[in-house]
């Protein structure tokens, strides 16, 4: 298969059942937007703190511990914090799957299908052999 480039929707291969179980994660390198939801399930911030607190406050929290890069206050949207490779933060980096899988945030549950720059596609790359 050829290679998939992230940042250009018309490399990449429509999805089918399987593809993930021999892909490389490249969607796990996509900048990761998630609701306030999905950062409890992650446990990045407490049922408490979400009730009773700001987005805007909690934002800025998780901003100075790192754990995010952006909050759009409009559409109360929190974008999770990669590794400087730009891997996802929850990304094995040897095994190059989810270590949150049962808790990932809603937008990795509906990709690719629903939520994806290109819905029904994937920016599928094959894993590359382990080395002897």
């Amino acid at each position: 298969m050829p290679l998939a480039d992230i940042d250009h929707c018309d490399t990449w291969t429509r999805h089918r059942a399987g593809l993930c179980a021999s892909c490389n994660a490249n969607c796990c390198t996509m900048p990761l937007e998630v609701q306030l939801s999905d950062l409890v399930r992650l446990g990045l911030v407490e049922a408490f703190e979400a009730d009773n607190f700001e987005p805007r406050l909690i934002a800025r929290r998780l901003a100075k511990a790192r754990l995010i890069d952006h909050f759009n206050a409009k559409n109360q949207l929190f974008t999770l914090a990669r590794r400087a490779n730009g891997d996802c933060q929850f990304l094995d980096a040897l095994t190059r799957r989810c270590t949150v899988y049962e808790r990932r945030p809603e937008t990795c549950r509906l990709h690719p299908q629903q939520k994806s720059p290109r819905p029904g596609w994937c920016a599928y790359g094959a894993r590359m052999p382990a080395r002897s």
